[in-house]
């Protein structure tokens, strides 16, 4: 795994806390706020992960 894949798998591990967060606030705003900074990390990790596999394609190929 590319070391930028290896942070970005990092980082969706640290940001699992604001999805658990989510159950210990009450305020509805709040509580979308953390859904979306949930997210951000799922997808950074797709968008890496999607690159590699095009480059691995790319050079093999």
């Amino acid at each position: 795994m590319a070391p930028h894949a290896e942070n970005a798998d990092a980082f969706a591990r640290e940001m699992d806390h604001p999805r658990k967060d989510i159950e210990k606030v009450d305020e509805p705003q709040l509580k979308a706020e953390f859904r979306t900074a949930a997210q951000v990390p799922v997808g950074l990790k797709t968008a890496f992960s999607d690159y590699e596999q095009k480059d691995a394609a790319a050079q093999s190929g």
